[in-house]
Order: structure tokens, then C-alpha cells, then sequence
């Protein structure tokens, strides 16, 4: 159990939240919520030691293992990746260690003999003998591929670092999980795993997270970091934000009840503080006043970037057409093998499952962004597109601020105007002239989103628009794509976001394409699309949940 009591952080003078209060409790899944730069991830570190605190005191019950999901992707490239999972329980990995030394030894004594017996009982206690099944099948249920889990991590890739690191945190039981992000970097199949891990787990987890599904799906409990302080909601991210509505709804109920009776309150005393015989209760009406509390409502730290599709022609019926479309990536592996795929008007199409490289290529491909290696696709005369890619830095590498940037993409070469365009997507004032080979990933989206808008395109093309973004922007995203009244084609890792926008559902496996004209939900529990997917999987090495 954790205990927060009277906690409070200030940076640059400016306070993050003061005199919190809270018990984190086992069984429990706390969900840290709140607008970037509201403070979420500094009080995990707050909770974890790595950041002091202005004042108060973080009490843990003595003798429980808090863990950790760290985000130094480099800081164990000098190590395998089993033993940096292994690492996640630093009892057992000490044990670990000191029994290989031990039997490395090549003058091995009788009192080496009876220390290794010593170390054989503690491994085994700490579960050592089951420790590397446990390992790989946190590795596999994560989406680490087998073949890398002898690996040393300097030789994976960043969102197969992402993966080890996460299976650390999780190893061991430990009786305290701090998780900062922790569906960053994973896909649909790898976020289920963890998912039903964590519903599970036995013990306290303390998770920040933008992903609105897997808040729902794993918190017992919201903590919402706002208006300068941390308030618990029981209940899910869905419960907390009825509950923010209704008390939103209450607090301007009352301050409109409190203006409407201190104006009655003016005009009584206005009217009868010189008439003696009512003098009394003018000064009793007076009294009320000054103690009639009005004021202003505290302002939120959630702002809402205006994000909102309008394309200047109608679509026509023939979209984009596909015909035989073969890839291969850099490394002469097959991505696009003889690919076939009509668009219809009306679809609004996520690309989901596992092979996110082979989507990017095809829609690289279809942005006009890279070649196919063969195959041939054609665009409708009436559509016009505009992309969204993954990596989008390429646009960034020069020395224009914001608002030098945008006029790039803008018929509307006035400054007031572009600025004006900027300030709804959140860079107001002098945010505006900051330098783009600066902005944070977050930023550069909103950038990317802002020149999309400005298109007038009746086609979007989204690989994983999610990715950097908190909550406020997607969901000012995602209602946007739900009212977009021409095409999509995206991918997402996000549940809500794709359950709530895709009519049409597209994999590409292995060993085939699955196609369906259907919600998220549905496909995720369709019979037919269950036994595809088997047939499609089964006999490779990734490893899928049927």
C-alpha cells in the first residue's frame, strides 16, 4: 500500500498540485489522468523516489517491491534480453548471478558446494526454475517475437525495447506497479495481453495512459490531476468523465444561483438602505452579500485542440483501386504480395493486426510517397488525399517557426489568419514563433493535423495518428473523423478510437487478407473472421490469441 499525505510539487514557481491526499491500495487499478503538462507522470516519479517533493511525505508498506516501467530505452543494451527481464526482480537476478559465478568457478571447493546449495534453495523459492518460461511467454504475449528473446538489446529496435522493458516492470510479482505509458509502441494483440495481465494481478498498479479503452478496461480507480490538485474517482475513465460533467454542470448551476440572488441582494439594499424602516434588513440583505460567495470558477488545465475536416468537393463513386501491389522492405523482406483492394465512397477503413510495416507501405505507396515494387493503383478523378505518416520528421528539419511553416500549406497567406488557424489547434501567442525542429512529437502531430485540415481533401490517410497525442486531442480527433463525410484509411492502436470510427476492417496476415464491412467490435468476435485468422497464423512465428 502507498500513502500520499500532504504532498505538494511546484515547478518554476508555479504549483504542479498541493496538499494531496490518497491511499493506493492492493487489488486496485489506478488510472493517472490529466492534460499534458498537468503533472501525471511527475507524481509517478513523485510516488517512485526518482522526484523529490516540495513537502509531505509517501509512505509504502515496509518490505513490498514497487517496480518500475523505465524509460531509458538504452540503459541495458549491454545485456541479453531474458536477463533484462530478469532484472525486473532484483532478488532473484542477484541469486541468478552469484549461483553462475559460482558454478563457473574452475577450482570449485567443498564450501563453494555448500554456498551453491544455499543459492539452489533461495533460486528456487524465488521461483528461479520457472523464471525463463515465464520470461518468454511475457516476451511472446507482449509481441517480442522468439527469435529475439536471446537477443542482446542492443541489437533491437526501439518498439521491441519498449516490449522488454514493459515484461521487466511486470516480472516478479511485485506488490507495487508504476506504469507510465505502457501501450506506447504496442499493438492491438499486445495491448489485450496486458489488458488481461493486469485484471489479474493481484497487487496495487498506478498506470498513466492515453489509451481511453484500456483505462475502462483495467482502473478500479481514476485520479484526475486538475485545478492544482489530484481527486480519486472509483470507477473507470467512462465513470470519471459522467461524473466531471455532472459536477461541472453544478458548479455552474450554483455560481448562476449565487448571481442571481446576489442581484436581488444589490437591488434591495440599493432601494431601501435610506428608508429607516427597512434599514435593518437592508444592512441584514448586506451582511448576506458579503458573505454570498462569487467566485470565479477554477479553470481547467484540459484544453481541446479544434480539429475538424472540411473537403471542397463531393466524393465520387470510383475512390482508389488496387491491382496486384508487391513490396519489400530495405532488408529484401516481403511486405505487399500481390495486394488487391477496391475503396468505396462511403468506407472509413482500419488496417488492424500485426504487420504494421506492411501497412505503412501501402499507404507510402498509395501517397505517392515510395514505389511499389510492382502492380499498378489508381485514383478517381473527383478524390483528393492528403497523408499522415508515421514518421513525419522529414517535415521539420528547417528553420521555420509554426507560423512560417503552416503558410507553406495555406491558401491564406495572411499571418492573422494562419495564426488565428494555429491558435485552435493550441499554439497561441509566442507558442506560434517557436522553431519546428523543436516541437515535441505531440506538437509536430498537431502541426501535421493543421496542414491536413487546410487541404480541403475528401481522402484522409492516417498511420497510427494516435501515437503522441493526449487524450483531449484524440478525442477532438476521433469525433472529427466520425463526422468526416468523405473517405479513411487508417491504423491505430487505439480501441476506442478505431471501434468508433471504421465501418470496413482490413488485416493483412502471412497468409492472406481478411476483409469485413463491419465494426471493430464485431470482427473482434465474428466466428468466421476467429477461424481465418487461425488458418492464417497458425504455422508461423507470431504469435496470436484466436
Amino acid at each position: 500500500m502507498i500513502t500520499v499525505s500532504d504532498v505538494s510539487l511546484h515547478f518554476s514557481e508555479k504549483p504542479l498540485f498541493k496538499d494531496v491526499n490518497l491511499k493506493f491500495t492492493p487489488g486496485n487499478c489506478y488510472g493517472i489522468i490529466g492534460a499534458n503538462g498537468a503533472g501525471k507522470s511527475t507524481f509517478l516519479k513523485v510516488l517512485s523516489g526518482e522526484q523529490d517533493r516540495d513537502s509531505g511525505e509517501i509512505i509504502i508498506t515496509p518490505g513490498e517491491r514497487m517496480a518500475v516501467l523505465k524509460q531509458d530505452h538504452f540503459a541495458f543494451d549491454e545485456y541479453s534480453v531474458k536477463d533484462t527481464v530478469l532484472q525486473g526482480y532484483p532478488k532473484l537476478y542477484e541469486v541468478s548471478r552469484a549461483r553462475d559465478e559460482i558454478y563457473a568457478k574452475a577450482d570449485f571447493t567443498e564450501e563453494d558446494g555448500i554456498k551453491s546449495a544455499e543459492l539452489e534453495a533461495q533460486f528456487g523459492e524465488l521461483g528461479g526454475y520457472e523464471a525463463e518460461n515465464q520470461i518468454e511467454q511475457m516476451l511472446s504475449g507482449l509481441g517480442l517475437e522468439e527469435k529475439f528473446h536471446d537477443k542482446m538489446m542492443s541489437e533491437l529496435d526501439e518498439s521491441q525495447k519498449v516490449r522488454v522493458l514493459l515484461a521487466q516492470a511486470l516480472f516478479g510479482n511485485p506488490e507495487i506497479l508504476l506504469l507510465d505509458e505502457p501501450t506506447n509502441g504496442l499493438d492491438l494483440e499486445s495491448i489485450n495481453w496486458l489488458e488481461e495481465f493486469l485484471l489479474e494481478f493481484p497487487n496495487t498498479v498506478i498506470v498513466v495512459s492515453h489509451d481511453r479503452h484500456f483505462l475502462n478496461t483495467v482502473c478500479t480507480v481514476t485520479c484526475d490531476i486538475d485545478y492544482g490538485k489530484i481527486t480519486q474517482f472509483a470507477g473507470n475513465y467512462d465513470f470519471w468523465y459522467q461524473m466531471s460533467q455532472i459536477l461541472q454542470k453544478q458548479a455552474k448551476d450554483q455560481k448562476k444561483k449565487n448571481e442571481e440572488k446576489a442581484k436581488d441582494l444589490r437591488e434591495f439594499i440599493q432601494r431601501f438602505a435610506s428608508n429607516a424602516a427597512k434599514s435593518r434588513q437592508a444592512t441584514s440583505r448586506k451582511k448576506v452579500l458579503e458573505k454570498l460567495e462569487l467566485e470565479d470558477l477554477p479553470v481547467t488545465s484540459r484544453k481541446f485542440p479544434f480539429v475538424q475536416f472540411k473537403p471542397d468537393r463531393d466524393i465520387g463513386n470510383n475512390v482508389l483501386e488496387c491491382r496486384k501491389l508487391c513490396s519489400k522492405d530495405e532488408d529484401g523482406v516481403k511486405l505487399l504480395d500481390n495486394f488487391d483492394l477496391i475503396v468505396n465512397r462511403t468506407d472509413k477503413i482500419a488496417f488492424v493486426g500485426i504487420e504494421h510495416n506492411t501497412v505503412s507501405s501501402l499507404f507510402d505507396i498509395i501517397a505517392g510517397e515510395a514505389k511499389a515494387d510492382s502492380g499498378e493503383f489508381f485514383w478517381g478523378q473527383t478524390t483528393s488525399f492528403t497523408y499522415l505518416g508515421r514518421d513525419n520528421n522529414k517535415y521539420f528539419n528547417n528553420d521555420y517557426n509554426i507560423t512560417e511553416w503552416l503558410k507553406q500549406y495555406s491558401k491564406e497567406q495572411d499571418d492573422a489568419y494562419v495564426r488565428g488557424f494555429l491558435g485552435r489547434m493550441l499554439f497561441s501567442g509566442d507558442e506560434s514563433l517557436k522553431k519546428v525542429k523543436v516541437l515535441s512529437g505531440g506538437e509536430k502531430v498537431r502541426c501535421m493535423l493543421s496542414k491536413m485540415m487546410l487541404t480541403g481533401a475528401n481522402i484522409l490517410i492516417m498511420d497510427d495518428p494516435t501515437n503522441h497525442l493526449d487524450l483531449e486531442a484524440i478525442e477532438s480527433l476521433n469525433r472529427a473523423l466520425v463526422d468526416f463525410p468523405g473517405v479513411v484509411l487508417f491504423t491505430s492502436h487505439d480501441h476506442e478510437f478505431i471501434s468508433t470510427i471504421a465501418n470496413r476492417i482490413i488485416e493483412i496476415t502471412p497468409k492472406g487478407v481478411i476483409d469485413r464491412m463491419m465494426q471493430f467490435d464485431d470482427y473482434m468476435v465474428d466466428e468466421q473472421v476467429k477461424n481465418l485468422r487461425k488458418q492464417y497464423y497458425e504455422g508461423t512465428d507470431r504469435k496470436i490469441k484466436f
